[in-house]
């Protein structure tokens, strides 16, 4: 299982959380930078992704990690809000 670490307050919109999950997990250059796309590669990775989450202060970066979040699970990983 891979654990990665999504701090809300790092981020200013989905890009800059889209980006830093491409690097963190490795994704394809061809990954489309939104929910279905990381289902997509999440659901061809042979690991499990265990995210830790820490809120951000802005509504729509909580957003976005809330589907992130829900996208996580859907493919068998876990998920710790800090």
């Amino acid at each position: 299982m891979q654990t990665i670490l999504l701090d809300g307050s790092r981020y200013a919109s989905s890009h800059e959380i889209h980006t830093a999950l491409r690097s963190m997990l490795q994704l394809p250059s061809w990954y489309g930078m939104n929910a279905d796309a990381l289902n997509d590669c999440l659901s061809e990775l042979r690991e499990t992704v265990s995210l830790w989450v820490v809120p951000s202060e802005d509504d729509e970066v909580n957003r976005v990690l809330h589907l992130i979040s829900q996208v996580v699970e859907d493919n068998g990983g876990s998920v710790r809000e800090l």
